[in-house]
């Protein structure tokens, strides 16, 4: 049975909504997933989480692996005990990270040698063991190892980089056949290619050919322009099955969210709403918002006015600019809550455009808010 169903397809795009039924509920897509890179999303409970609309969180393989370890969150028996989530969790493979290591890292087809970031022990990374890693955590959707290129880089970097990105998905693949609670998670490939379009194609073919459950999109938003990001996606989702979710890893920014839906993109993650609020920006439907200005010092108004979570209903933005000035950590946890608020009301606003044929009017606001971020470009 196919756990991803599509539900309705916007006419003036290739945007659709669909369900995507996992081990610990259903999500309604287009979604966005909090990012709890060490198993929290960070100064947030869980019931703030699930006020906020989130179904399904994501998690990071390779700083779990560093802390607190498997050892630790088998005996506390998976990852949604151990942080006491009821709800979805998908886990990445620690690719990225590794990538980000640099010069402490060594990448060879067999898999990854690096050191950790926190005290230097050598450590391992194979498809196999980044595969039994996140089965021994208990996640809903698994993905892969890959390697994630820098940008920009040559062809014949990507195009190695591409190559063992697939011989490990059918690694891992092989090695999941052979388990025997295989059912109880979704596997998603991971397409890679650079900003190399056939390199993208051919990586979308050889997953869609391997069976997958879903596909990941990875290799973005590594510092290419933003037109660059949807031009790759452009060259991808074609080559992608109709029936299968894609998920566009570690993006973004408001209006990324809405081109990529546009697109018929299904699923995001990304650190900018709670890292961003953290830094003391908060997203609204009139665009950004710095509350460290100081012109917000005597500002008795919400953050937003359209906005209805708990920090708009109950705190000023002089009391935030305060705390922010302060350096108060109750404001970490306000503007995380706000900004993710507005997130999952934005998805759950595209959605609702999806469904209604409005979608292109929605893009047009968000992109009236966020004009600084692309140049939309129409997709008929």
């Amino acid at each position: 049975m196919n756990p991803f169903k599509v539900l309705k397809t916007d006419p003036k795009s290739q945007a659709r909504t669909g369900r995507l039924t996992i081990a610990h509920g259903e999500v309604q897509t287009p979604a966005f997933m909090p990012v709890g890179t060490q198993g929290t999303v960070k100064t947030l409970s869980v019931d703030e989480l699930k006020t906020c609309g989130a179904k399904i969180l994501l998690a990071n393989v390779y700083h779990l692996m560093m802390r607190p370890g498997a050892e630790v969150i088998q005996a506390a028996g998976g990852l949604h005990r151990f942080m006491n989530w009821d709800g979805g969790l998908l886990t990445d493979s620690g690719g990225f990270q590794v990538f980000s290591l640099g010069q402490f890292r060594k990448i060879t087809d067999e898999g990854v040698r690096f050191q950790s970031h926190i005290d230097g022990t050598a450590f391992k990374l194979t498809p196999e063991s980044v595969m039994e890693f996140q089965c021994l955590l208990g996640s809903d959707v698994i993905v892969p190892l890959d390697e994630c290129v820098r940008f920009p880089c040559e062809r014949l970097e990507a195009e190695g980089a591409t190559t063992r990105t697939e011989q490990w998905a059918k690694r891992s693949v092989q090695w999941l056949a052979k388990q025997e609670r295989r059912h109880e998670r979704l596997f998603f490939g991971i397409v890679q290619g650079a900003t190399f379009p056939e390199l993208r194609q051919r990586s979308a073919e050889s997953l869609a050919a391997l069976g997958v459950d879903g596909v990941a999109i990875g290799g973005l938003s590594v510092g290419e322009p933003q037109s660059l990001m949807l031009e790759m996606l452009e060259a991808t989702l074609p080559h992608l099955p109709k029936e299968k979710p894609r998920y566009l890893m570690g993006v973004g920014e408001p209006l990324d969210l809405v081109e990529s839906v546009i697109r018929g993109v299904d699923l995001f993650d990304c650190v900018v709403p709670t890292r961003h609020g953290r830094n003391g920006t908060a997203y609204t439907w009139e665009g950004k918002l710095n509350l460290r200005h100081a012109k917000h010092r005597l500002d008795p108004k919400p953050v937003s006015s359209d906005c209805d979570c708990f920090v708009c209903k109950e705190y000023s933005r002089s009391y935030l600019h305060h705390l922010l000035r302060a350096q108060e950590l109750l404001v970490f946890r306000l503007l995380s809550f706000h900004n993710l608020w507005f997130y999952f009301k934005l998805m759950q606003a595209m959605r609702l455009g999806i469904q209604e044929g409005s979608l292109l009017s929605l893009r047009k606001r968000v992109a009236n808010a966020y004009s600084g971020a692309i140049n939309p470009k129409e997709v008929v």
